[in-house]
């Protein structure tokens, strides 16, 4: 095992068994063995994330600035109505008639 897969001490096989069942997994003891070892980084990281004082830190919902990247809205000349709905395979209530979706009937 790798330093990052060394079970922390109170960390157990049985600990991370319990946890999959849970979370109905079936695990092999060679599964069971690594997983333990993996756990146990993902809860020492999370210990050294815990552990950061943040108290001068800002809240934010996203690590950068966003700004709105959408085009100004503006009226332009559009395709004449009647025209594409002539072009139609099937037209109803001047509107395209399409199939039925999902199996729903009209």
């Amino acid at each position: 095992m790798s330093n990052a897969e060394t079970p922390e001490p109170g960390l157990t096989r049985e600990d991370v068994a319990a946890v999959a069942r849970l979370a109905l997994l079936e695990l092999t003891d060679d599964e069971l063995e690594e997983f333990t070892g993996q756990l146990a980084a993902v809860l020492d990281h999370a210990r050294d994330v815990e552990a950061l004082d943040v108290a001068d830190v800002a809240p934010t919902h996203h690590p950068f600035r966003l700004e709105n990247v959408t085009r100004p809205d503006r009226v332009v000349p559009s395709l004449d109505r009647a025209e594409v709905l002539a072009q139609a395979p099937l037209v109803q209530d001047d509107r395209f008639r399409v199939p039925p979706a999902l199996g729903e009937q009209p």
